[in-house]
């Protein structure tokens, strides 16, 4: 169990609730081997679960878990919960006993209309915490954790933001080998296999599933998005697109890269696929330099978004960059554009410690896909790349 991570992030969620003036956190699971809350492994770690348990966080330092008797040895061991509660019957006792004893006037619960990793109370267990509070003061004074759970996954500490340069490092590394590697008459599918294969020899888990990790485009007949590779082979004259991610020790990167493949006689890349790559270039460099503390993430897509249209290209169908951690696609808030499905993520501001992706796109029909994608980190004075960007198109 990674213990000392589990308590950083404990201590940090304790002073995210104090900034946030909100009493009290609780955190209901039951059964979590058949799937946890998403926030688990961030103050409780891997260990299971099994019936129902509270986990409450204060403002005021207060740590407490209420677990199942069979459970208290373990939940000690987390080494966060100076207070742990074993029960054999019913939790029901125990949970409005603590909250007899804290009286807070707001409770934070796992509850997310726009973030599905603050959402990870389940609709059954929010039923039975409101049959336990019922008939008590604390049933009308639940409240959403939603920026709770935001600013905690996103607010990197140090220990998280270095497992993520890591993991930038280590796809970095096998996507050079995987370029020089690659040939004419070379399929998706062996593509992929190619990169698992150094992923696993490297010691490093996939970022995502393994039918679509890597994704790979191999010229314009490949079709676009989260995709398993299939038997279309390297040709010359098309463009070669990547999208792969490892995991180091709980954290992700998340990459593309792209290359084209010269036809004989050819010395470089056709105009037109030159200029859709600087034209992502562009729009990237465009991105950095916006994402700074405090804008907002629409903002940010905009700028991108508009580096593209305003070149003559269709914008993209996707947010031009997503939050990367313990997930590919870590929650929070986004850079992307106002749509309804991305609900009230692109009006949050973006914050010091967070890490995301920067992805705009195009196609170049004659081509294939034309789409770089780096993972950046938010300081103080602006963004810091975890890699070495792509400035360049791989030519083959």
């Amino acid at each position: 169990m990674d213990t000392l991570l589990v308590r950083e992030k404990a201590n940090q969620a304790i002073e995210i609730l104090r900034e946030k003036e909100v009493d009290a956190w609780l955190t209901l699971v039951r059964e979590t081997s058949a799937g946890g809350d998403p926030i688990l492994p961030l103050i409780y770690g891997e260990a299971f679960l099994t019936w129902e348990s509270a986990l409450i966080l204060t403002r005021n330092g207060g740590r407490i878990a209420i677990v199942g008797r069979l459970e208290e040895e373990a939940a000690r061991q987390v080494g966060v919960y100076d207070t742990v509660i074993g029960y054999d019957e019913s939790i029901r006792p125990h949970l409005e006993g603590i909250f007899e004893r804290l009286q807070p006037k707001e409770i934070a619960i796992n509850t997310s209309l726009s973030d599905v990793y603050a959402d990870g109370l389940t609709h059954g267990m929010y039923q039975l915490l409101l049959r336990y509070l019922e008939g008590t003061p604390f049933a009308g004074k639940l409240i959403s954790a939603e920026e709770l759970i935001a600013a905690l996954r996103g607010r990197k500490i140090r220990t998280e933001v270095a497992r993520i340069r890591t993991a930038v490092q280590a796809t970095d590394t096998i996507f050079r080998r995987t370029f020089a590697w690659a040939r004419p008459g070379v399929s998706e599918k062996e593509v992929q296999r190619f990169m698992q294969g150094q992923a696993r020899e490297s010691g490093f888990e996939l970022a995502w599933t393994p039918e679509n990790c890597p994704i790979v485009n191999a010229g314009p007949a490949s079709p676009i998005g989260h995709t398993a590779p299939g038997d279309l082979a390297i040709e010359p004259g098309q463009l070669l697109h990547i999208d792969f991610g490892v995991r180091s020790d709980g954290y992700c990167s998340d990459m593309q890269r792209m290359a084209y493949f010269l036809r004989p006689g050819e010395k470089k890349a056709p105009d037109e696929v030159l200029r859709g790559f600087e034209t992502i270039l562009r729009a990237i460099q465009q991105a950095a330099a916006l994402l700074k503390p405090g804008v907002l993430g629409k903002d940010v897509d905009a700028a991108a978004r508009k580096v593209v249209t305003d070149a003559g290209y269709p914008e993209f169908p996707h947010a031009l960059g997503h939050q990367l951690g313990r997930q590919a696609h870590d929650g929070g808030g986004l850079l992307g554009p106002t749509w309804e499905r991305y609900g009230d993520t692109p009006l949050r501001p973006v914050e010091v410690g967070q890490v995301y992706t920067l992805e705009p796109s195009l196609v170049l029909p004659e081509y294939g896909t034309i789409a770089v994608e780096e993972d950046v980190l938010v300081t103080e004075r602006g963004v810091e790349y975890l890699g070495a960007p792509q400035t360049e198109l791989i030519l083959r």
